[in-house]
C-alpha cells in the first residue's frame, strides 16, 4: 500500500462533484484536495482497489474496509464495508450497527452534534452553549462501544492514528446556505443552515457550488482524542463517520440522485457525520447516504445504520500487502 501511495499519479484536475461518479474514475490516478494536514488523495467512482482488509472482530471475522483517502499527513481514512470468515476473501457489505437514532431528541440545534452542551433535554440559549463538547450523543456513545469491542480489546487498536474527524457545526448564513429563513443563529428551534448544507443543494439551486472540502472551519468541530493530533482533544476513541464533503468527493452527486455504482452503495441508509440544518418544524437534520447511493437529509430521531471510519498510522502502510482488489485487499502481511 505505501509503494501504491508513493507512485500513484497525483491527479491535478478537480472532478464536477455534481456529477455522479459511475466508473473507475482514479483508474488513472487520484485525485487531491487540501486537508488540516497538509494534501488528501482520495478515491472516487467504483474505485475496485480500495478494498482493505484489517482487524479481526469480537466474533473472530475479519473486518472489511473501503479507503476513503490518504490523509495530508500520509494516515489512511477507512470506511468499515462488512465482515466475513477469518483467513477468506468473501465478506458481506454491511455496517457495525444498524437502527441506530443520531440522538432520540431532534428539538434543540445542539442535537446535531457529535457531542453538544448542556444535558439531554435541556434547551440551548447559544451557539456556544449548543456546540460546547460536554454530553456525548447517542450515536458516539454506541460507535465508542463498537470501536472497544472490536478494535481496543481485539488487539488492533495500536494501528490506529488519532486524526481529526469534522462535524462541521459552522453557521455560513443564509447568502452562503440560500435558505431565506436560515437565521444564522445555529442554538435552540431556531432555524439555521451548517456548513455542509452550503456546500451541496439542499437549497442552492447553482450545481456550480456543490464544492466539498477536506478541512475544518472551526476548531471546536475538528474530533480528535488529543489536542496535540490537531484538534479539540474531545474524543475518547479515534473513531468517527464519513462527512458529507468526502461522500461528494467519492461520488454520489447532487442530492437524491441514484447512484448504484460508486463504492458506497449499499443495502440500507447510513449516517455521515455532518450536520445539515436545524428546522423549528422539521427537526434537526444531518446528512445521510441512502440506499440507493444518493445523499440527503434526515430527521436525527430516526434510525439508521452506521459504518465506523478510523485512520491508519503511517507507520503501518509498508505492512499492508495486496493490490487493493476484492481478491487480494490490502491486509497486514502473515495476517
Amino acid at each position: 500500500m505505501k509503494e501504491y501511495y508513493d507512485t500513484v499519479t497525483k491527479k491535478t484536475n478537480v472532478p464536477i462533484f455534481a456529477n455522479p461518479a459511475t466508473t473507475d474514475e482514479t483508474e488513472d490516478g487520484l485525485f487531491s484536495m487540501e486537508d488540516d494536514y497538509g494534501r488528501s488523495y482520495y478515491f472516487r467512482g467504483t474505485a475496485p482497489n480500495n478494498y482493505l482488509k484489517f482487524g479481526q472482530d469480537a466474533i473472530g471475522q475479519d473486518m472489511w474496509w473501503r479507503i476513503i483517502r490518504f490523509n495530508g499527513d500520509g494516515t489512511v481514512r477507512i470506511i468499515y464495508d462488512g465482515a466475513g470468515p477469518a483467513s477468506s476473501n468473501t465478506y458481506k457489505r454491511g455496517f457495525a450497527l444498524i437502527d441506530q437514532a443520531w440522538n432520540t431528541n431532534n428539538n434543540d440545534a445542539k442535537y446535531v452534534g457529535w457531542m453538544y452542551g448542556g444535558m439531554n433535554g435541556s434547551a440551548s440559549t447559544s451557539k456556544e452553549e449548543a456546540q460546547r463538547n460536554e454530553t456525548d450523543s447517542e450515536i458516539k456513545i454506541k460507535v465508542d462501544e463498537w470501536y472497544k469491542t472490536n478494535i481496543v480489546d481485539t488487539g488492533y487498536g495500536n494501528f490506529v492514528a488519532d486524526s481529526i474527524f469534522c462535524n462541521d457545526r459552522s453557521i455560513p448564513g443564509k447568502a452562503e446556505t440560500g435558505w431565506s429563513s436560515d437565521t444564522g443563529l445555529g442554538y435552540g428551534t431556531n432555524k439555521t443552515g451548517f456548513g455542509a448544507s452550503s456546500r451541496t443543494n439542499v437549497w442552492n439551486t447553482d450545481v456550480s457550488k456543490i464544492q466539498p472540502r477536506f478541512t475544518c472551519l472551526q476548531e471546536n468541530d475538528k474530533f480528535t482524542v488529543s489536542i496535540s493530533s490537531g484538534g479539540n482533544g474531545a474524543l475518547t476513541y479515534p473513531v468517527g463517520l464519513i462527512t458529507a464533503d468526502e461522500v461528494l468527493a467519492a461520488g454520489c452527486g447532487v442530492l437524491d440522485t441514484t447512484n448504484e455504482s460508486y463504492y458506497l452503495l449499499k443495502t440500507k441508509w447510513n449516517w455521515t457525520f455532518s450536520p445539515a440544518y436545524m428546522n423549528s418544524s422539521l427537526n434537526g437534520r444531518i446528512f445521510r447516504i441512502g440506499s440507493f447511493g444518493f445523499m440527503n437529509v434526515w430527521g436525527v430521531h430516526y434510525k439508521g445504520a452506521v459504518a465506523p471510519v478510523i485512520n491508519i498510522k503511517v507507520e503501518f502502510l509498508n505492512q499492508f500487502k495486496g493490490t487493493g482488489t476484492i481478491n487480494n485487499p490490502y491486509r497486514i502481511f502473515n495476517t
